[in-house]
């Protein structure tokens, strides 16, 4: 019985802004990878980005470790 914030958009796996990249993948040692490896995709990829503008990102990462959300909000916001 979850119920998204007004002006949220869920950007957690599985789905369309999820990360693909998890933690003990084969060069995946930690977040900070993880975030870096999905930094350098999600440019190639050159996704249509304008959805997150300007809205809340929901993740399940950890607020004190790195985040591919904060990519997304980045991105987005240029």
């Amino acid at each position: 019985g979850y119920k998204m914030p007004d002006n949220t958009v869920s950007v957690a796996r599985p789905g369309k802004w999820g990360n693909p990249f998890r933690v003990g993948d084969p060069g995946v040692p930690d977040n900070q990878a993880a975030v870096d490896r999905y930094r350098q995709w999600i440019a190639q990829q050159a996704p249509d980005l304008s959805p997150l503008r300007g809205r809340n990102l929901a993740s399940f990462c950890r607020l004190d470790e790195p985040c591919h959300a904060d990519v997304l909000i980045e991105l987005a916001n240029q």
